[in-house]
């Protein structure tokens, strides 16, 4: 394990400034703004922004406040950001917790968790309520690379993060939260690893697999029919990440308007917005991640998880305790529709706001529900 330093190139930082002053923009397309993807206009308020605007060296520097290390896990180099908890004077030893990003998140969004797990008391929380937290780098994100064979499912991502935790930090046993695709990889962190795994914590919940849905309540098919709509029309993105990757990240890794357009669209489409992406996200965040992908390269290998999907296996039944926070995006989500999947619901919260970016959206909120859910399983960390 090494420390390390985000430090992108002067060159880096030139080319792309050659790129952005030859940008060409599409029209919009008729219709409502965002409807057929990226607004144009907004895209060119925002590529403007960082042309001329936008001060990566600054958003570098608030990264690096965060300690970041490299290390090599079955030789794959993983990235994270390790802070140990703020121990209170006779209280107990701050509880381990991996935090998981998805995509197209980068570890930069879960950052906000960060200071309210660690220091709870300088944010009204109970200092005995102390986490370490480690938030990695998904494989082929940002700073963390692709294993070197085989698929990159959540089931070997949860592997990985099992000997990040505890061979190489050293820590016995461990809580996991999770959003979007690190949702998936808490869940097989808890399928494969439940010796060492004290809790489960994610922000979307899993629907059950077909061999756990075939008697299905009213209440819960209603459910699903309702997701099922919602999502009709949105997932394009996915079928093609899963089918064409590599068509894909050719035009992306040499267009930076083109990959801010992929990725700002799903940030103004999946946050708690009201269609107005900078409620949520100021020019600045949206550029610091779109810059951690374009100065790494890694679009093209963050759809790793989406090509190799069909490696994925049935989820089975999870026994280890589990807290399920619900954002807007699943409202009326019903609790025994979760339990076809989770043996031991401990706590279930839906949040008043947040969308499908919690930890970034609303962590004061998600940093409560982490606290309270872990709250009765510390005295089984040790």
């Amino acid at each position: 394990m090494t420390p390390f330093t985000i430090e992108v190139p002067e060159a880096v930082l030139a080319d792309l400034a050659v790129r952005l002053a030859r940008t060409r923009l599409p029209a919009r397309t008729s219709g409502e703004r965002w409807s057929a993807g990226t607004d144009p206009d907004y895209l060119r308020h925002l590529l403007g922004h960082w042309a001329d605007g936008f001060d990566w060296r600054a958003r570098e520097r608030w990264l690096n406040a965060f300690p970041q290390y490299l290390a090599d896990v079955d030789g794959q180099t993983v990235h994270f950001v390790h802070v140990r908890g703020v121990r209170a004077a006779g209280g107990p030893v701050p509880l381990p917790l991996v935090v998981t990003h998805g995509w197209p998140y980068s570890f930069a969004e879960m950052l906000p968790l960060v200071e309210r797990l660690t220091d709870p008391a300088a944010h009204g929380g109970d200092p005995g309520e102390a986490f370490d937290v480690v938030v990695p780098s998904l494989p082929g994100y940002g700073y963390s690379t692709l294993p070197g064979l085989g698929p990159v499912t959540p089931q070997r991502i949860a592997d990985i993060w099992a000997k990040l935790m505890t061979e190489v930090l050293g820590y016995a046993r461990f809580g996991t939260y999770g959003e979007d695709i690190g949702s998936r990889v808490s869940h097989w962190l808890a399928a494969s690893h439940s010796d060492r795994v004290i809790g489960i914590h994610v922000a979307q919940a899993a629907f059950p697999p077909a061999e756990r849905s075939a008697d299905l309540t009213v209440a819960e098919r209603e459910f699903l029919a309702w997701s099922a709509a919602k999502w009709a029309g949105g997932e394009g993105y996915a079928e093609i990440q899963a089918t064409r990757p590599d068509t894909l990240a050719a035009a992306l890794l040499d267009s930076p308007s083109g990959l801010a357009a992929w990725l700002v669209e799903k940030f103004q489409a999946w946050s708690d917005c009201d269609g107005d992406v900078e409620r949520r996200f100021g020019k600045d965040e949206l550029l610091t991640t779109i810059m951690i992908y374009w100065a790494t390269g890694t679009i093209g290998s963050s759809f790793r998880p989406y090509f190799d999907r069909t490696h994925q296996l049935p989820l089975p039944v999870l026994t280890v305790p589990a807290g399920i926070t619900v954002g807007v995006g699943d409202l009326g989500m019903p609790r025994s529709l979760a339990e076809r999947t989770y043996a031991d619901i401990r706590y279930w919260h839906a949040l008043p706001a947040g969308g499908h970016f919690l930890a970034y959206e609303e962590p004061g909120l998600v940093a409560a529900d982490v606290r309270t859910f872990f709250g009765p399983l510390r005295q089984h960390s040790c």
